[in-house]
């Protein structure tokens, strides 16, 4: 599984990471996080706002921070 956080690096951006890692730690799954912050690569994902939460490639959401429990359900879903 491969999880892509896409932003600029605002604040807001760095949160979701903080709180993507935290998610999988909780859930003890082996996983790669990225965070992509070049603007080309984040308008080739088809993302218009961000930040943007993506797994194996596919947009789950954006323009939002969910806290790690609801990442637990989101990334869950996912595997």
């Amino acid at each position: 599984m491969k999880i892509s956080i896409y932003g600029g690096g605002c604040k807001n951006c760095q949160t979701l990471y903080e709180n993507t890692q935290r998610a999988v730690s909780e859930l003890g799954i082996d996983c790669e996080i990225e965070k992509i912050t070049d603007m080309e690569k984040i308008m080739e994902a088809g993302v218009m706002l961000t930040p943007a939460f993506a797994i194996d490639g596919e947009i789950k959401f954006s323009q939002k921070v969910p806290g790690a429990d609801e990442l637990k359900k989101i990334i869950s879903q996912a595997s």
